[in-house]
């Protein structure tokens, strides 16, 4: 038993739960993996043993029909998913976010509409900030709903473009971030995000609603990364979150806190991955008469990485740890995400060096990792972004004594 990513204090249930999830992951993930990345092929298969399990449900409550699980119990089972193959995890990321905003503060009607569904993962969810040319700066968005009859009426019309929706093809419901100019006095007063459902695959996919198609990447390959485009799309306030305007970025905040653990998991698994891959091979491989993890300067690598894989595990799980118990986790979240990812690319990278010029193949799984490592670094905010958020957070802990 490794003495890396262990986690203190889980019950008998969340430990049977982990171990089945990870003989999922040995036996049905690890073993495709290469074959569907290379082919960029979506893992149907996993997705419907995924449905089976009871994964798409994880955190929802029992009431609609879900596991009722913690957010700890999702981030866990996502590091050993992600440790068999990283997108799989998110496939399931974005279904969270949107099922966590529904459950925190859509309306008693929308929660009764989509958890029990979103529970079986007969709905799967998607979400939506981003657009072609706004980046982190989420106040600048263009995508605008206009109620049809300029006042207080209950139809509402969209037009926009969204961008890097995970999920964007497969997914049935999308919570999509838009303007609702309302005069209030800052921007993010003027957001609301509405529920958009649409049936899965590519071009219309609802009315006003398309869907262009999958965009190619380095990495990150089998689940779909799409654009969204909205022309005259037409709503009403009963798909509007919570049923009322004014309340979109504070929504999606919340959800990207929950998203910003899982990213953090993710790296985790990811690098633990890659951990295994180098210290398995370091063991195997020979030069100048003996296993390379002999020469002092493989043992040091193997040191680093394993300290890292450590670390960024703690900081994901005290993170997870604050969110259940409700209280405010964007200081944790950030941090979590900022270092497990940082720590993540580093770790596949120093793996890719053990492996020397055979790392550099596609026959040896650590090049796929190499190309996955850094959508981390950017999905969920940037190093850049987590840096603000924590650098303010840490100012009001420790104010000036001038």
């Amino acid at each position: 038993m490794s003495r890396l990513q262990t986690t203190d204090g889980l019950t008998e249930e969340q430990q049977d739960l982990l171990k089945l999830v990870k003989e999922f992951v040995d036996e049905q993930i690890i073993p495709v993996a290469q074959e569907l990345e290379h082919a960029d092929e979506y893992p149907q298969k996993i997705v419907d043993q995924m449905k089976d399990m009871g994964i798409f449900g994880l955190m929802i409550p029992e009431e609609f029909g879900g596991l009722g699980e913690s957010l700890l119990t999702y981030a866990l089972c996502v590091e050993e998913i992600a440790r068999g193959w990283m997108p799989v995890s998110g496939i399931i990321n974005t279904h969270f976010i949107v099922a966590w905003m529904i459950l925190k503060h859509g309306t008693d009607e929308q929660r009764q509409r989509y958890l029990p569904k979103m529970a079986t993962g007969e709905i799967r969810g998607a979400f939506s900030m981003s657009e072609p040319a706004l980046g982190s700066d989420v106040a600048g968005i263009k995508t605008k709903a206009v109620r049809e009859d300029g006042g207080d009426g209950e139809s509402w019309t969209i037009n926009g473009q969204k961008m890097w929706l995970t999920n964007g093809g497969s997914a049935n419901l999308v919570a999509v971030l838009c303007r609702t100019d309302l005069g209030a006095d800052t921007p993010h007063k003027n957001m609301s995000t509405f529920l958009i459902d649409k049936t899965e695959g590519f071009g219309e996919t609802a009315q006003g609603v398309t869907i262009p198609g999958k965009i190619e990447k380095m990495g990150y390959k089998g689940v779909d990364t799409t654009e969204m485009i909205f022309q005259d799309h037409r709503t009403t306030t009963a798909q509007l979150l919570g049923g009322e305007p004014g309340k979109g970025f504070y929504q999606m905040m919340d959800g990207v806190e929950v998203g910003r653990v899982n990213v953090a998991s993710r790296a985790c698994g990811l690098m633990m991955r890659a951990f295994e891959l180098g210290i398995d091979y370091a063991q195997q491989r020979e030069t100048f008469g003996k296993k390379i993890v002999e020469h002092q300067g493989i043992l040091f690598r193997i040191a680093d990485m394993a300290a890292k894989v450590e670390a960024g595990h703690q900081l994901m799980v005290k993170a997870a740890r604050l969110k259940d118990k409700g209280e405010r986790n964007d200081l944790e979240a950030g941090m979590a995400k900022y270092m497990a990812a940082e720590y993540c690319a580093d770790v596949v990278e120093q793996s890719f060096r053990i492996h020397g010029g055979f790392g550099y193949t596609k026959e040896y799984e650590i090049e796929r990792l190499y190309r996955e490592a850094p959508m981390l670094l950017i999905g969920e905010g940037t190093a850049e972004i987590q840096k603000m958020i924590i650098g303010k957070s840490i100012l009001k802990d420790y104010p000036t004594k001038g």
